[in-house]
């Protein structure tokens, strides 16, 4: 298959790249790397993306920020970052690719462990992954010409522990080797409007 990856370069990327990469071809994305550059909080920017690129199998999204801080320290330009960035981002990928994608091709997101387990200072992760989650259930059932979409929910990431390990005491790290197995699933299986929890 011929893949468009969209933050390839990011931890989970480099992993779905690894996992993905041995089997299909790979257009490597993001907004200061890879083989095109995008910037997926644009529709503009997605469009060019999909005319330089032009038709694909698959479409796989790694990328997305949300702010992290706690509730009370939180304005609502912190919440619209998260919204514009991780959750329309990605959908963007989904309106600009929805006719460039082949038939019977796939979109794959990337939410989050937060969207069921809430940690302090991430109300605006649980809130845009939660959403990511809704989106895909609801747009698998109008997706045409047998057009496939799923989430990725992956719990905290082993190799991002040093940074982040703080926030999330308690939680058992998953490694980005077998959080990427959720992506491949996605895209090499049949299934549509899931979300793929690893923990």
């Amino acid at each position: 298959m011929k893949i468009l990856l969209v933050g390839a370069s990011g931890t989970i990327g480099k992993a779905v790249g690894q996992e993905l990469g041995r089997r299909h071809d790979l257009i490597l994305a993001g907004r200061s790397s890879g083989d095109v550059r995008v910037d997926m909080t644009e529709p503009a920017s997605v469009r060019e993306l999909f005319k330089k690129v032009g038709a694909v199998d698959a479409v796989v999204s790694a990328a997305g920020g949300v702010r992290f801080a706690p509730f009370d320290r939180l304005d609502a330009e912190a919440y619209q970052y998260g919204l514009r960035d991780k959750l329309m981002g990605q959908v963007n990928l989904v309106l600009g690719g929805r006719d460039a994608v082949a038939d019977g091709g796939s979109f794959t997101l990337t939410g989050g462990v937060l969207d069921s387990d809430p940690i302090v200072a991430g109300s605006s992760a649980s809130m845009v992954n939660g959403a990511l989650n809704a989106f895909v259930m609801a747009a698998a059932i109008e997706l045409k010409r047998g057009l496939r979409i799923n989430c990725v929910s992956p719990g905290v990431i082993t190799e991002s522990m040093p940074q982040i390990g703080s926030f999330f005491r308690g939680f058992e790290p998953v490694p980005a080797a077998r959080a990427a197995l959720a992506y491949a699933k996605s895209v090499e299986g049949k299934q549509t409007g899931r979300v793929y929890r690893v923990k």
